[in-house]
C-alpha cells in the first residue's frame, strides 16, 4: 500500500453512513485523521477558514461529499468551492458520493473537472479500499 492518506473530509447528513465509514476507516487504518460535516455550508467555512489563516497542511487529501444535504447541498459547496480551491496549493480528490442513481446526476457531477468520480451508496468495501490506496499512490 502506497503513502497513508493524513486526512480524509467527509460531508453527509446522513449519520448511519458516516458512522459506518468512519469504523471502516479506523478498522482499515485507510486515514490518520478525519474530517466530518453535516453539510456543504460547514466544510466550505472550515475551508474559507483554512485559506485565510493560509494553514494548508489541515486540508484533506480526499473529500468524500453527499448530493443531498440540508442548508448547502452538494451542488452548491461544488459551485462555491471551484470559487476559492485554486488558492490552495494541495492537490485535493473529491469524490460524490450519493445513493442516487439518476444518470443526470452522475453527468452533473462529471462536469465538474474537479470531481474524480461519482460512488454510488453503500459504497463497496473493496472499492473503498481501492480509492485510499489509489489516492496514496497519487501522493507517493
Amino acid at each position: 500500500m502506497g503513502q497513508k492518506v493524513e486526512l480524509a473530509c467527509i460531508i453527509d447528513d446522513d449519520k448511519i453512513y458516516v458512522n459506518l465509514v468512519k469504523k471502516i476507516i479506523e478498522i482499515k487504518k485507510l486515514s490518520k485523521n478525519l474530517l466530518i460535516f453535516k453539510n456543504g455550508k460547514e466544510a466550505l467555512d472550515h475551508f474559507k477558514l483554512i485559506l485565510e489563516n493560509a494553514t494548508e497542511d489541515v486540508l484533506p487529501d480526499i473529500i468524500f461529499l453527499d448530493i443531498n444535504m440540508p442548508v448547502m447541498d452538494g451542488w452548491e459547496f461544488l459551485n462555491e468551492f471551484i470559487k476559492i480551491k485554486n488558492n490552495f496549493e494541495k492537490k485535493i480528490t473529491l469524490y460524490v458520493v450519493s445513493s442516487s442513481i439518476d444518470p443526470r446526476d452522475l453527468e452533473r457531477a462529471k462536469s465538474f473537472n474537479l470531481v474524480t468520480d461519482y460512488l454510488i451508496k453503500p459504497i463497496e468495501l473493496k472499492k473503498f479500499e481501492k480509492i485510499f490506496d489509489r489516492n496514496g499512490h497519487a501522493a507517493a
